[in-house]
């Protein structure tokens, strides 16, 4: 979807909105997709300085948690606000993905705000303990290595460290 910046800081007299949803699909997601498109509502208001334009957006991230490996979903929902006085458009210098003709490519706007949004790491829990590192099974299942594991010597190529901390 497009919205013509130009045009609209030009001729409007009043508030522009719309609803859409955003289908990123296609686009490289780091380490997620979308579990199907992204819900947005975007609104253009004129003002005495300028354009003050609103971005809501609703997404439901789908991932594999960092830890443990199982599918995690999480909401990613939030807003962003932008102001546009008439030296920005003039100067033609934008921090949105907007063309030489001052055209805004909403679609690639809400891709950029998910990559802002959207957190580094999925996990499914924030205490998820993740998997055992000698079975493979999940930790928080309890599998039986885990006091095999406190048990076990330290690794002696690591002693430098400990003489370090001490």
């Amino acid at each position: 979807m497009q919205f013509d910046l130009q045009k609209f800081y030009k001729t409007a007299e009043k508030p522009y909105s719309a609803e859409f949803c955003a289908d990123l699909s296609g686009m490289d997601l780091p380490g997620y997709t979308l579990a199907g498109p992204a819900r947005c509502s975007f609104c253009a208001v004129p003002t005495v300085d300028g354009i003050e334009l609103e971005l809501r957006v609703q997404a439901v991230i789908a991932g594999e948690c960092a830890r443990c490996l199982e599918p995690v979903q999480q909401e990613c929902n939030f807003t962003r606000e932008w102001q546009f006085t008439e030296a920005d458009l003039k100067r033609g210098e934008y921090e949105l993905p907007i063309n030489a003709k001052g055209v805004l490519e909403l679609t690639e706007l809400v891709f950029q705000e998910i990559l802002f949004e959207a957190p580094s790491v999925l996990l499914c829990s924030p205490d998820c303990p993740g998997l055992c590192p000698i079975c493979g099974k999940k930790k928080a299942a309890g599998c039986s290595c885990q006091q095999a594991e406190e048990a076990a010597p330290a690794d002696a190529r690591l002693s430098i460290l400990q003489q370090l901390l001490n």
